[in-house]
C-alpha cells in the first residue's frame, strides 16, 4: 500500500476534526429537542470521544509504524481506513445537506418549516452509514459471477466456444488467513467448468508471507486446458521499506515460486501456444506495465517473440493503461484482460451505466472495452486494498466465451 508523510496524516487529522466541528454545530440543533441535560452530555461525550480516539490512533500508528510488527500492519491500517470513511462521509454529507437546507431561505422561509431541517439532514446522514457498514460486513465477499461473450474472426474453428475464467487482484495478505472465505470463490470458480483460467496479477499486497497456507486453498482450482498468470505492481514488494536487496529479492522469489504450487504458469514477459485440431491460439503474458509512478517491466516485443505469427493472440497485462499505450493500434493482439483499478470497490450502476471516480484515473476501469477487432476486459478484482469494503462494486468471478464468427 501507498505510504503517506506524517504532515500529510496530520492534516488528514485535522480534516476530520474540522468536518467533526462543524458536524457538532449542526448536531446541537438536533440535541436542542432534549430535554435532559444528562442524555445530551452522553451524546456529546460520544461524540467527541470517538473523534479523540479515531485521530489518536492514526497518529499512534503512523508514529510507531515501524514498531508494530508488518505482519500487523495491514489489518490496523485498513481497520482505522474503514471507521474513517463510515464516519466521515456521513458526516460530510450531513453537514452539506443541512447547510444547504439552512440557507435556501427560498425554500425554508419560516421557523416551523426549519424544524425539520436537520432532521433531513441526520436522515441524509445515516442512509450512507448503513451502506457503508454493509458494504464492509457484507459485500466485501459477495462474489459476482460476470459473464462476457468475445466474438473474433481470427478465433479458430477448434477453439469456437472456448471459456475462460478471469480473475485478478486477490491480495491475500487483505483476507487475514480467512481461508475459508476464498474458498467459496474457487467452488463457484470450479462450477464454472473453464477451459483456462487466467489470473492478471496482485496476488498478496506486499510480501510473500501473505501466500501462507493458501497454496491449499488455490490449488483446487480446476481447469482443463490449462491455468496461467502474470504479476501486478503489488507482486514486486515496491510498498515496503527492505534490510537489504537480497532480501527483497527473497520475497519476490518466493512470490513467483507460489505460481508453481498451485499449478499455475507464471508468463513473464513470455508467449506459449495452445493447440487443437492443428489450429493454434496464444496466450502472452507481461510482467506489470503501467504509467509512471508504476514500474515498466513488461516488455510486449519479447513477449510476442515465439507467436507473433498466431493470428488469434490473447494478452494477459494488470495494467488496463498498457493497452492504449502500447497494445491498441500498435499489434494485432484480439482480446487484453488487465485488473489493478478495482473499479475503485466503489461505484453505481443505473440503467445499464455504470460510474465510478475512478474513471478520472483510468479511462478503461471496469467490463468490456472493444475498438475494430481488439478487445479489452477490465476485472473489477477478486480482493480488496485499503477500503476494506466494497460499495456497488462487488468482487469479481469473470467468465469469458470465446466465440469465432466469419471473417
Amino acid at each position: 500500500m501507498r505510504t503517506y508523510s506524517l504532515f500529510a496524516i496530520f492534516l488528514l487529522c485535522l480534516v476530520i476534526v474540522g468536518v467533526d466541528a462543524l458536524t457538532f454545530y449542526w448536531l446541537q440543533s438536533i440535541t436542542q429537542f432534549i430535554d435532559s441535560t444528562i442524555v445530551k452530555m452522553v451524546v456529546y461525550i460520544l461524540f467527541w470521544t470517538f473523534t479523540i480516539g479515531l485521530v489518536t490512533a492514526i497518529l499512534t500508528l503512523k508514529i510507531r509504524m515501524d514498531s508494530v510488527p508488518v505482519t500487523r500492519r495491514q489489518s490496523l491500517i485498513s481497520s482505522l481506513y474503514g471507521l474513517t470513511i463510515s464516519s466521515f462521509i456521513p458526516k460530510i454529507i450531513f453537514v452539506i445537506v443541512v447547510s444547504i437546507l439552512y440557507f435556501s431561505n427560498y425554500i425554508f422561509s419560516d421557523t416551523d418549516s426549519l424544524i425539520i431541517v436537520p432532521v433531513v439532514g441526520l436522515i441524509a446522514g445515516f442512509l450512507p452509514f448503513f451502506v457503508i457498514v454493509y458494504a464492509v460486513s457484507k459485500a466485501v465477499y459477495k462474489f459476482k459471477v460476470y459473464r462476457v461473450t468475445v466474438p473474433h474472426k481470427e478465433l479458430p474453428k477448434a477453439f469456437d466456444n472456448l471459456k475462460i475464467v478471469h480473475i485478478s487482484d486477490l491480495h491475500l495478505g487483505s483476507f487475514g488467513y480467512r481461508y475459508k472465505v476464498l474458498e467459496r470463490a474457487v467452488k463457484i470458480i470450479n462450477e464454472l467448468d473453464a477451459d483456462l483460467i487466467l489470473f492478471t496479477g496482485d496476488i498478496v499486497n506486499n510480501f510473500s508471507w501473505e501466500l501462507n497456507g493458501w497454496d491449499e486453498v488455490l490449488g483446487k482450482l480446476s481447469a482443463k486446458k490449462g491455468k496461467y498468470a502474470i504479476l501486478g505492481n503489488h507482486d514486486y514488494g515496491d510498498y515496503s521499506i527492505w534490510d537489504s536487496p537480497e532480501a527483497k529479492s527473497e520475497n519476490f522469489n518466493s512470490i513467483k515460486d507460489f505460481f508453481g504450487k498451485i499449478d499455475f504458469q507464471l508468463l513473464l514477459n513470455e508467449g506459449i501456444a495452445l493447440s487443437k485440431n492443428d489450429q493454434s491460439i496464444a496466450i502472452i503474458g507481461i510482467e506489470n506495465w503501467g504509467l509512471p509512478p508504476f514500474r515498466q517491466d513488461g516488455d510486449l516485443i519479447k513477449a510476442l517473440n515465439e507467436v507473433e505469427a498466431i493470428p488469434f493472440k490473447i494478452l494477459l497485462s494488470h495494467d488496463p493503461s498498457h493497452w492504449d499505450e502500447e497494445v491498441l493500434k500498435y499489434t494485432d493482439i484480439a482480446l487484453t484482460l488487465s485488473g489493478h483499478t478495482h473499479g475503485m470497490q466503489a461505484g453505481i450502476k443505473i440503467m445499464g451505466k455504470q460510474w465510478s471516480p475512478i474513471k478520472y484515473k483510468y479511462k478503461r476501469w471496469a467490463g468490456l472495452y472493444h475498438l475494430k477487432n481488439q478487445y479489452l476486459y477490465v476485472t473489477r478484482g477478486l480482493g480488496w486494498l485499503g477500503f476494506p469494503g466494497r460499495l456497488g462494486m462487488r468482487p469479481e468471478i469473470t467468465l469469458i466465451t470465446l466465440k469465432s464468427r466469419e471473417k
